[in-house]
């Protein structure tokens, strides 16, 4: 697979069904530019028409995951760039909600910023023990961006979250997981192989329902309970039309794993 959009700032690899995207700027501790963005940005709407991409993982190379906005740049742009620039980076958080795909962030060093929530973004966190997260906006004078104050406050409480933002104190990522923001934690020697071993797993899943659990929970957020059931009752009645609910069914009686196609 390529994405539409060619740049050195994002390398792209597809291994079976499993699509890495890995952010490329490691002098720069994998902060981001306009062409990453952008580069992420397609991949993830290419990644959306190819039924042969099932998941997709996001990490970056060099020492840590990302570092967010570039600090070099922050005091030399107007308000009509970061206008800009902000729609831009919306529109590929707008982007990874929309992917009827998982897609997993595997960090390693720290993300920092417009990195941890570009994580809070994806839908599996994984990352090294000695990893870390900071939300640093409030030291430089600004406010939290890339959808951090939607999903934060969601995940673990306008009260914690609010704390993290105002002290921009780094958290470790054994207190990340225990907070929830991290799904597991592994040794860092370890992290490259469990994260392609996980996805690995659930791209050999039922692809389908995947992406309707995405869905449906995500909205769930927003949603009330009747609107949530009356989803649930339109979908699952679409799921047992699915090849994959048959096969699923059929291997059950059977006795034996599924082979599941996503479709």
């Amino acid at each position: 697979m390529e994405t539409t959009v060619k740049t050195d700032h994002l390398k792209v690899n597809v291994q079976g069904a499993v699509l890495h995207l890995t952010l490329n700027r490691p002098e720069a501790l994998n902060a981001f530019s306009p062409d990453m963005i952008l580069g992420l940005t397609r991949a993830i709407q290419d990644a959306k028409e190819n039924d042969d991409i099932r998941v997709v993982v996001l990490s970056g190379a060099g020492r840590s995951f990302s570092a967010g906005g570039d600090v070099k740049t922050m005091g030399d742009t107007s308000s009509t760039e970061v206008y800009e620039h902000i729609g831009k980076l919306n529109e590929l958080v707008l982007a990874m909600k929309d992917l009827d795909k998982p897609i997993i962030s595997v960090i390693h060093g720290f993300a920092a910023g417009a990195g941890f929530n570009l994580a809070l973004a994806s839908d599996i966190i994984l990352a090294a023990e000695d990893s870390s997260f900071v939300l640093s906006f409030s030291q430089v004078g600004l406010i939290s961006d890339g959808g951090g104050l939607s999903f934060l406050p969601r995940l673990i409480g306008p009260y914690k979250a609010k704390e993290l933002f105002f002290s921009a104190q780094p958290i470790t990522a054994k207190e990340a997981k225990e907070l929830r923001i991290v799904n597991q934690t592994y040794p860092l020697t370890e992290l490259q192989d469990e994260a392609i071993a996980y996805a690995d797993k659930l791209a050999r899943g039922p692809g389908k329902a995947f992406g309707f659990i995405k869905k449906i929970a995500d909205a769930s957020l927003t949603s009330s309970l009747p609107e949530v059931l009356e989803q649930e009752r339109i979908t699952q009645a679409l799921m047992v039309t699915t090849e994959d609910h048959k096969e699923g069914a059929t291997a059950f009686k059977e006795k034996r794993a599924p082979q599941f196609k996503g479709k």
